[in-house]
């Protein structure tokens, strides 16, 4: 029988190779991968717990940052413990159901992340260029309705993923996936069928949520710019631009890191497998890491009651 005939009727497991090329060494590599991850749940925790004890934090942008904290320690738990399961103690089978919920659950992290930076900009916004009405828009009820928002626009937009993996797909070339996690497209590349509505819906969310979100996202930042600018003293226009550097380096490190992934991913035919499948996971797990260490050395009342924390 012909190699391309061979295939596997609805597999009820998978198996995840981890980093293709890097088998030998994967368990050296788990080692600053479980760093990456511990650190960032002890920075996330804190931050959580300062910002929720201290009253004078529970402001819209922190209140956002909270939620981004929590997105990210989400993120990074749905990957790791499996990631360290393949690298550390050889166990690289995942029920099929299971691969897909994780991959559920990774891109829609991905879209309320997205969605959070894009209320955090809104935020700067109005603070900015409309200070005496900021209390006013931003209301506790208002941002409990962005989260909400959020991530019912994230599990809307990626659900159908899932669904038409489960139910167009019934024959597979392999149950091996070149990847350290479940994720979408590595998924849809298995199938021994017609996979272009696939492509084509995975491609429009990425998308659609992208450009949305970093369409607003420039435009505030734009329009923030303009009005600091316009300040008389040089004094104002510092500390209100102050408040955006932590928010601006989060941005451009979760966009770029996510337009590498992307691109590499759809169109770096000359990249080898292992640069992808290690930047794809960083991708993952870099933001987890560097949010709270921005958060905590750039936002001033964030910073002043974590060395509190640790001097206590």
């Amino acid at each position: 029988m012909p190699i391309s005939n061979i295939t596997v009727f609805m597999p009820s497991v998978l198996t995840l190779i981890g980093i293709p090329g890097l088998e030998s060494v994967q368990c050296w590599i788990g080692i600053p991968f479980c760093a990456i991850y511990f650190i960032a749940m002890i920075g996330n925790s804190m931050l959580l717990i300062i910002i929720k004890s201290e009253r004078s934090l529970h402001e819209p942008m922190y209140i956002f940052v909270g939620m981004l904290e929590v997105t990210d320690i989400a993120l990074a738990t749905t990957i790791m413990p499996k990631m360290l399961g393949i690298f550390w103690f050889h166990v690289p089978e995942i029920y099929f159901d299971s691969c897909l919920l994780q991959m559920w659950l990774i891109h829609s992290f991905q879209c309320i992340e997205s969605g959070i930076l894009l209320a955090m900009a809104l935020d700067r916004y109005v603070a900015i260029c409309y200070p005496l009405r900021h209390g006013t828009i931003f209301t506790h009820q208002l941002i409990t309705q962005i989260g909400a928002v959020v991530t019912l626009r994230a599990a809307i937009l990626v659900a159908p993923c899932l669904v038409l993996i489960k139910c167009r797909f019934q024959f597979y070339h392999t149950t091996i996936i070149s990847h350290s996690y479940c994720e979408h497209m590595a998924i849809v590349k298995l199938a021994a069928e017609n996979v272009r509505v696939n492509k084509i819906y995975g491609l429009f969310v990425a998308l659609a949520v992208a450009g949305f979100d970093l369409t607003f996202i420039t435009l505030s930042y734009i329009q923030i710019f303009i009005t600091v600018f316009r300040l008389p003293q040089k004094k104002a226009r510092w500390k209100a631009f102050n408040t955006c550097i932590a928010h601006i380096c989060v941005f451009l490190q979760f966009y770029l890191l996510a337009f590498f992934s992307f691109f590499t991913h759809r169109f770096g035919a000359h990249v080898p497998p292992y640069i992808h499948i290690l930047f794809s996971s960083l991708y993952l797990l870099v933001p987890p890491f560097l949010n709270p260490l921005v958060y905590g050395a750039k936002t001033k009342q964030i910073h002043i009651h974590v060395v509190k924390m640790l001097c206590s």
